[in-house]
C-alpha cells in the first residue's frame, strides 16, 4: 500500500487527475482494492448508487446490496461545500458513514451525529500533507473491508467522534474555567504566582495582593468580576435589618448572633470565628477536618500541619502559613479574602448556622 500511495502522490503533484472520473479510477478504486474491497463485485461496491433520483458515486455495502458507507467524489481541489449533497444522500438512506474526497483530501463523516457538517467530521486526511504511515493507518482504520464487515471501522469512527466532541467542549469551556480560577482565588494558582515573584525578587506578595493583580490585570467576564458575596461589599438592606447591632462597614471583624468582635484583618477574623465555634462545640474542628473536600489542593483545618497542604510541606510547616488554633488542631492562614470567606461559609455549614445572618463578617 505504501508504494501505491507514493505513486498516487506523485500523480497528484503532476496534475494527472483532471476530472472526477480520473479521480475515481486512478485513486478511489486503487485504494479500495488495496483495502480488500472486491471492486468488481457490484453488489458490494456499487457505482452510481441511486438515491431519490440522484446518484452517489459509490455505495460500499455489507451485507451485499445494503449500503453502509457512501463515497462522494469531486475533482481535485473542488470538494469545498459538497458536504450538503452528501449528507442529504446519507440521511435519506440512514448511512452510518459518509466520505467526501477529491482524491487528495479525504473527509470522514458520521452523518447521524449532531451539529454542523464540520462538527460531524471525524477525520480529515490530506495524503499530500501527511506521511505515508499516517495515511495508511487512517485508511485501514476507517475503510478496511474486514474492519467494516466486523463493525470495528464504524465503532472506531464513533469513538473518535466522541473524543473530538469532548475536546471541543473542553476548549469551549476554557475561558469560563480561567475566569472561575481567578474569581475563586484558586490556591494552586496563587501559590505559583507567589513562588515566581519570590524567585524573581526574593519577597513574597500576600494572597490578597495576588488576587488584586489577577482581578485588575487579566481580562475577565464582567459578570464574574462582580462577585455578589465579596466580603468588602456594603451590607444589603435585609442584612442591616437582620443585624441586631449597627456596625460601621469600615470596621474589620465579625458579628456572631448579634455580638460584634473587632479583628485586625481577615486572617484574624477567620481564626477568631473558628476559635469561638470550636469553643461552643468540642467536636467542631474534628467534623470540619473530616469533610471530604476543602480546597482543591489543600485543607483548611487539620490535626497535623502537613495535612494542610500535602503537596507543599514547606508551606504547611511554616508558621507563616498555618497556625495552631487548639491543642493538636491547625488552620491554614495563607489565604486570600475570598478563600477565607469560603472557609467561614463551610464553618457555618458544620456549625449549622446561617452565613450572612447568624454570622456576618467585615473585611
Amino acid at each position: 500500500m505504501r508504494e501505491e500511495i507514493l505513486n498516487i502522490q506523485e500523480n497528484l503533484k503532476l496534475g494527472k487527475y483532471q476530472n472526477e472520473a480520473a479521480v475515481s479510477q486512478g485513486i478511489i478504486q486503487r485504494i479500495l482494492s488495496l483495502l480488500g474491497w472486491p471492486i468488481y463485485d457490484t453488489s458490494v461496491v456499487i457505482p452510481e448508487y441511486s438515491v431519490e433520483n440522484k446518484r452517489v458515486d459509490y455505495a460500499l455495502c455489507h451485507p451485499a446490496n445494503k449500503p453502509i458507507i457512501f463515497i462522494e467524489i469531486k475533482q481535485v481541489g473542488h470538494s469545498i461545500g459538497a458536504e450538503r449533497q452528501l449528507f442529504e444522500y446519507a440521511f435519506y438512506q440512514g448511512i452510518p458513514m459518509a466520505i467526501l474526497t477529491d482524491g487528495q483530501e479525504w473527509q470522514f463523516f458520521l452523518p447521524a451525529e449532531q451539529g454542523k457538517f464540520s462538527d460531524r467530521r471525524v477525520y480529515k486526511l490530506d495524503i499530500l500533507e501527511r506521511n505515508i504511515e499516517d495515511s495508511t493507518n487512517v485508511f485501514r482504520k476507517y475503510l478496511d473491508y474486514s474492519n467494516v464487515k466486523s463493525g470495528e471501522a464504524i465503532e472506531a469512527a464513533r469513538r473518535d467522534y466522541r473524543n473530538i466532541r469532548q475536546q471541543r467542549e473542553a476548549v469551549t469551556n476554557l475561558p469560563d474555567a480561567w475566569n472561575r480560577l481567578i474569581q475563586e482565588g484558586d490556591e494552586a494558582l496563587i501559590d505559583l504566582l507567589v513562588d515566581k515573584v519570590e524567585s524573581i525578587c526574593g519577597y513574597k506578595p500576600t494572597p490578597d495582593q495576588v488576587m488584586d493583580f489577577l482581578s485588575t490585570n487579566l481580562q475577565l467576564s464582567p459578570s464574574l468580576l462582580q462577585n455578589p458575596t465579596k466580603t468588602t461589599r456594603k451590607l444589603s438592606q435585609s442584612e442591616k435589618k437582620k443585624s441586631k447591632t449597627s456596625i460601621p462597614v469600615s470596621k474589620v471583624g465579625f458579628e456572631l448572633f448579634g455580638k460584634f468582635q473587632s479583628c485586625k484583618n481577615a486572617r484574624e477574623t477567620m481564626y477568631e470565628v473558628l476559635n469561638v465555634l470550636a469553643g461552643q462545640d468540642p467536636s467542631f474542628l474534628s467534623r470540619y477536618a473530616n469533610l471530604p473536600k476543602h480546597g482543591r489542593t489543600r485543607r483548611y483545618v487539620a490535626n497535623d500541619r502537613i495535612d494542610l497542604n500535602p503537596s507543599r510541606p514547606d508551606l504547611a510547616l511554616s508558621e507563616e502559613y498555618s497556625k495552631e488554633i487548639r491543642p493538636g488542631w491547625f488552620i491554614n492562614i495563607n489565604l486570600s479574602k475570598r478563600t477565607i470567606e469560603k472557609v467561614l461559609r463551610i464553618a457555618c455549614q458544620v456549625a449549622s448556622i446561617e452565613y450572612g445572618k447568624d454570622l456576618i463578617v467585615y473585611f
